[in-house]
């Protein structure tokens, strides 16, 4: 199972914590197509803890971690 882990707004409508099997994901931009997730809507995207890019190879056992950018004042 590759294990994706979603923080912040990217949570809204969605689930904190989804299990997804691998198959049909190769790379971590199909992850955030499948949630419907835009690309600039991404600030920080992690695989196993280290910081990845879309294009990124996902395996099995994988954990995404996906931050939207953070705003304050």
């Amino acid at each position: 199972m590759i294990e994706v882990r979603l923080f912040a707004t990217l949570r809204e409508g969605r689930e904190k914590i989804s299990l997804l099997k691998p198959e049909g994901f190769t790379v971590a931009g199909e992850i955030l197509d499948y949630f419907d997730i835009p690309r600039e809507e991404v600030a920080i995207l992690l695989i196993n803890g280290f910081h990845s890019k879309p294009d990124s190879s996902v395996k099995d056992g994988d954990v995404l971690a996906i931050f939207p950018p953070v705003g304050g004042g």
